[in-house]
């Protein structure tokens, strides 16, 4: 059985239809599966981060395959796998809201960095609100508290920091029936 290898790739272009398509015909050109991504269009640009799992014996081929994308515009980079287990800790999700302004993500980055929180996941947008038509800011993070520390000692180290920041912050428990 051939040994495989699983690389994690980063892209970025100028938007344009077909990229997708593109990387996933070198992918599948050199004997790759398309394991996981996450890919968006911010501000003209392309952008997104993939897992490939390939067999070893195609990996430099292919890295040769998806550098010369470069003469297209498209930068891909490549890093080798390097996912551990997971070492326990508890799963959990927040959703923050508020006026738009400099520092949000610095000041809540900054308490889950001290906490030792993991951010698996940061989804964030800016939008005109319906009421007022100032600049809104929204994120939406998947977190994963270490071991030892207490959801309520999250729940209060954001909380503490929420009207400084002028956010409404909305943690949830995943042990809840109902989390967010």
């Amino acid at each position: 059985m051939a040994m495989t290898t699983n690389l994690v790739l980063t892209v970025l272009a100028e938007d344009k239809p077909g990229l997708v398509e593109r990387l996933a015909s070198i992918i599948s050109a050199h004997s790759g599966s398309w394991v996981d991504s996450a890919m968006s269009r911010l501000g003209g640009e392309f952008a997104g981060i993939l897992k490939v799992s390939i067999p070893e014996s195609q990996a430099e081929a292919l890295e040769a395959a998806l550098g010369k994308l470069g003469d297209e515009g498209i930068t891909v980079n490549f890093r080798a796998d390097k996912s551990l287990p997971r070492e326990g800790g508890t799963r959990a999700q927040f959703e923050l809201i508020g006026q738009d302004h400099l520092g949000i993500v610095a000041k809540i980055s900054g308490v889950l960095a001290r906490l030792n929180v993991n951010v698996e996941d940061l989804r964030s947008s800016v939008f005109t609100g319906s009421m007022s038509g100032e600049a809104m800011f929204k994120a939406r993070a998947e977190i994963v508290l270490p071991p030892g520390l207490a959801f309520d000692t999250l729940a209060e180290a954001l909380e503490a920091i929420a009207g400084d920041v002028m956010v409404d912050i909305e943690l949830c428990d995943p042990s809840q029936p109902e989390p967010c």
